[in-house]
C-alpha cells in the first residue's frame, strides 16, 4: 500500500499497547477497533478526548510526517529503516508516567533518558534525505503555531519544531484540553 505521507512512530506492544489502543479506540497494527475501557470522572466523554489522537493510534513520534522527497519510494524508505533498525541497540525506559503534555495528556518516561532522545535525533537525521520540502502554506500553518527561534530554525531544517533540543519524547492520549487537563489527569491516574 502506497502513502502520501510518511513518519518513523514507536509503537508499544504489550500491556503499554493494548492499553494505548483501547483507550484511544483505535489498534493500528490490527486496524481495530477494541473494547474501551470505563473510565469514571473524566471531564468530556472519552471519544471527545481521543478523537485527535486516534487517527495516528498510539505511538511515539521518531521522525515527523513527511512528504517523500522526489526520487524517493517507499520501498527505499523501509529499506532504509530495516538497516537502519538492525544496527541500533534497544532502548529501554525504567518507568513511565502520565503528564500533562502542552495541554493535552500523555505517557513521559518519569526520567529524562538520553538514549531516547539520541535515537530520536538519529533517526531525524538518517531519514531527513526522503523528506520533500515544505509547501509554503505548510510553513506558514506551523509558523503560526508562536514558535522559539530554536523551533522556528528546526522548522525550517528539519521540517518540524519540536526536535532536537526540543524533542521529548511522549505517547499522546488526549487532544488539547486545557484547564480539563487535570481533571482527565485525575481520572486516568492509577
Amino acid at each position: 500500500m502506497e502513502f502520501t505521507r510518511y513518519a518513523i512512530f514507536h509503537t508499544p506492544t504489550g500491556a503499554l499497547g493494548k492499553f494505548g489502543a483501547a483507550w484511544l479506540g483505535w489498534d493500528s497494527a490490527r486496524g481495530v477497533a477494541p473494547d474501551a475501557p470505563d473510565v469514571q470522572g473524566l471531564p468530556l466523554a472519552r471519544n471527545r478526548l481521543t478523537r485527535k489522537p486516534r487517527k495516528y493510534g498510539f505511538h511515539a513520534t521518531l521522525k515527523p510526517p513527511f512528504w517523500l522527497a522526489p526520487g524517493q519510494s517507499q520501498a527505499a524508505l523501509e529499506t532504509a529503516l530495516e538497516r537502519f533498525s538492525a544496527t541500533r541497540p534497544p532502548v529501554v525506559i525504567d518507568q513511565l508516567q502520565l503528564a500533562i503534555f502542552g495541554g493535552f495528556l500523555a505517557i513521559v518516561p518519569a526520567q529524562l533518558n538520553p538514549s531516547v532522545h539520541d535515537l530520536a535525533a538519529d533517526t531525524l537525521r538518517q531519514f531527513d534525505l526522503f523528506r520533500a520540502p515544505m509547501s509554503a502554506e505548510e510553513l506558514a500553518r506551523r509558523r503560526a503555531a508562536n514558535l522559539t527561534a530554536a523551533q522556528d530554525a528546526h522548522l525550517l531544517q528539519w521540517g518540524y519544531p519540536y526536535v532536537l533540543d526540543q524533542f521529548r519524547f511522549h505517547m499522546t492520549l488526549t487532544g488539547f484540553l486545557g484547564p480539563d487537563a487535570i481533571a482527565a489527569q485525575a481520572a486516568l491516574a492509577p
